[in-house]
């Protein structure tokens, strides 16, 4: 029987938006996992998920991680940020297009650099000031 290979794309073989899209996941799925470890019925832990995925959380967790960006990363938001386009009908399209530059950013991170993403996303566990340096 013939073997199948899985080809994991690499983040530069992918445009924004799809990167945004698997990123979006790779976000869910880390806030799944943050919240998976408190009790609760799954109807309350979906609705705390929930309002960690939506744009304006995203939009906030990137502030906070802005100062800590790479140039290469930083590029990669505004990629995602311009490709964002305006978003649901009621919302802010800035909001919508960072939160898409974040997604862009997250899954990026999640197929070139794996170790920076968990870096990050730690980081946004922190209270208080930010000791990760800030890269170039």
């Amino acid at each position: 029987m013939r073997q199948i290979q899985a080809q994991t794309p690499v983040g530069s073989e992918l445009g924004p938006l799809q990167l945004a899209w698997l990123g979006d996941a790779v976000w869910e799925l880390h806030q799944r996992l943050r919240h998976c470890r408190q009790p609760g019925r799954s109807d309350s832990l979906h609705r705390s998920v929930v309002e960690e995925v939506r744009a304006d959380a995203q939009a906030g967790a990137l502030e906070r991680l802005e100062p800590l960006l790479s140039t290469v990363e930083r590029d990669w938001v505004r990629r995602g940020r311009n490709r964002a386009g305006r978003g649901p009908r009621r919302g802010d399209p800035a909001v919508y297009g960072r939160a898409t530059g974040f997604e862009t950013m997250v899954g990026w991170l999640f197929l070139r650099n794996p170790g920076r993403l968990a870096q990050l996303l730690d980081q946004l566990e922190q209270p208080g000031p930010d000791p990760l340096p800030d890269l170039p």
